[in-house]
C-alpha cells in the first residue's frame, strides 16, 4: 500500500471577514506599529515652562528622537501604550510596577555631548505630590519650602519607577568627568567658558539719562522682553542675548548688562537652596556654584565629609547601595569603605532661560538611566501671550539647533 502525501486542493472560497473584524485588526496593528515606533524611535513632546526660552518656547511642539543615544529598552513594561504615567480623561496610573527590568539600552549613533538638548526623566521624581498640578514639581524642593509634615498630612505621596517620572528638557552643559563652575553668572566647564548662544536668556540691567519706556511692540520684535522692576534710570529686564544690541539704540540708554539674583557667599532658602542643600560645606547659589565634578562610570573617588554630602544620593539611589557614616567612618552595604566606583555616567542639565530654570543647580546630577533622547524636529508650535498670539509659522518643520543660532 502506498501513502499520499498529498491533499485535495481546496476549492472553497475564503470566508471574508466582518466589518469589526478587519478595524478590529488594523487597530490592532496600528497600537503595535505605534508602541513600537514610540519605544524605539521617536516620540511627541511639547515644550511645558519657559526654561529654555528663547531657545525653546512654551508650546512647542516636537519629535524626539530615541535613536541619537539609543533607544532605552522599556523598564517598565507592564503599562497602558502610548501613555507616559497617567491615564487620560480618569486618571490614575497608567502602569503597574509589579514588574521592573533592569536598566538596558541600545546602541545608538553617537553619545551625548556638551551642549545637546536633552529630554530626559526628573531625577527627583522618585517620590512626587499625586495632584496634576504637583506631580511634576520637584517634592524635595517642596518639602524644603514648607516642612514634611505639612506635605505629607496635606496631599498624596506616591513613587514613581525612572521610565515613569515626567520627562523634562534642559541644555546638557556637563558631560561625565567634567568639572563645572558658575562665576558671576557665567558658567565655566573645565576652566573655559561655556557658550552663550543668541537665543538665551538672563536678567539684564539697563541705565538711562531718562525713564525707560519700551513698547508692547518693541518687547514683541525682541522675542519678549519682560520688564521685572524699574527705576527713574534704570530697569532690570529678562531678555535673550540677542537684544542688547535694539536696546543699546534706544535714546538715552547708557549701558545694558546682565545682573545677577544673588552674590557669591548668599545662599538660597526654602525650595531656592541649591544642590547638595548644605550651606554650610558649600555656601553656593544659581550664580555663583561650584566647582563641582560630574561623577564617571569608572571614576573612583575618596569619601570624605564634602563627598559624602556631594555623592550620596547618587551612591544610594541611583546606584541602589546602602551608604552610612558612622563615628567618621564610612559604610557602603554594610562594609566599611574609602572610596566609591561609580557604576552610571551623569550628566549636568541647565536651561537657557538661566533664571527661570529648575535644573540640576536645584536637584543635581542626571543619570544615565534617566536619558530619553534628543529634539529632532519641531512639527507644530503656537503661542498664548497676548501680542503674540497665533501659530509660530517661522518654527514649524525646523530643527531646535537652527533654532539656537
Amino acid at each position: 500500500m502506498r501513502l499520499a502525501f498529498w491533499k485535495k486542493k481546496n476549492t472553497e472560497p475564503k470566508k471574508k471577514k466582518s466589518v469589526w473584524r478587519e478595524w478590529l485588526d488594523a487597530g490592532i496593528f496600528a497600537l503595535v506599529a505605534a508602541t513600537i515606533i514610540r519605544t524605539f524611535f521617536f516620540e511627541a513632546f511639547t515644550i511645558p515652562t519657559e526654561s529654555m526660552e528663547g531657545t525653546l518656547l512654551v508650546n512647542d511642539y516636537m519629535f524626539v528622537s530615541k535613536l541619537s543615544y539609543g533607544a532605552r529598552m522599556p523598564m517598565t513594561p507592564l503599562a497602558v501604550p502610548l501613555v507616559h504615567n497617567t491615564m487620560p480623561l480618569v486618571g490614575g496610573k497608567s502602569y503597574t510596577d509589579a514588574v521592573q527590568w533592569k536598566y538596558r539600552r541600545l546602541p545608538g549613533f553617537r553619545e551625548i555631548k556638551r551642549n545637546d538638548i536633552v529630554v530626559f526623566n526628573f531625577p527627583n521624581n522618585d517620590t512626587a505630590i499625586n495632584t496634576d498640578q504637583l506631580r511634576s514639581h520637584d517634592y524635595y524642593g517642596i518639602i524644603r519650602e514648607n516642612g514634611r509634615a505639612f506635605v505629607t498630612n496635606n496631599y498624596p505621596i506616591i513613587t514613581q519607577p525612572v521610565d515613569k517620572r515626567e520627562n523634562y528638557i534642559k541644555r546638557c552643559v556637563g558631560i561625565a568627568g567634567d568639572v563645572l563652575e558658575i562665576k558671576e553668572g557665567v558658567l565655566f566647564v573645565n576652566n573655559e567658558q561655556a557658550p552663550i548662544y543668541p537665543h538665551m536668556r538672563t536678567d539684564f540691567l539697563i541705565k538711562s539719562t531718562s525713564p525707560i519706556s519700551l513698547s508692547e511692540d518693541f518687547k514683541k520684535e525682541n522675542n519678549e522682553i519682560i520688564p521685572l522692576y524699574r527705576t527713574d534710570s534704570s530697569m532690570v529686564v529678562n531678555m535673550e542675548y540677542q537684544a542688547q544690541e535694539a536696546v543699546k539704540k534706544i535714546k538715552g540708554v547708557t549701558e545694558v548688562k546682565t545682573i545677577n539674583q544673588m552674590n557669591k557667599g548668599e545662599v538660597g532658602k526654602g525650595s531656592m537652596l541649591v544642590y547638595p542643600y548644605d550651606p554650610v560645606l558649600f555656601p553656593w547659589n544659581i550664580d555663583n556654584y561650584g566647582p563641582i565634578t560630574i561623577p564617571k562610570k569608572g571614576m573612583t573617588i575618596q569619601l570624605t565629609p564634602e563627598n559624602f554630602v556631594m555623592y550620596q544620593r547618587v551612591i544610594r539611589t541611583y546606584e541602589g547601595n546602602t551608604f552610612e557614616q558612622k563615628d567618621g567612618a564610612y559604610y557602603i552595604n554594610g562594609q566599611a569603605a574609602t572610596s566609591y566606583t561609580f557604576k552610571m555616567n551623569y550628566y549636568w542639565m541647565m536651561g537657557d532661560n538661566r533664571h527661570m530654570s529648575l535644573d540640576s543647580r536645584f536637584w543635581g546630577f542626571v543619570p544615565e538611566d534617566h536619558i530619553i533622547g534628543t529634539p529632532a524636529l519641531i512639527w507644530w508650535s503656537y503661542s498664548k501671550k497676548g501680542v503674540t498670539d497665533g501659530i509660530r509659522w517661522n518654527r514649524l518643520f525646523r530643527t531646535p539647533s537652527a533654532l539656537e543660532k
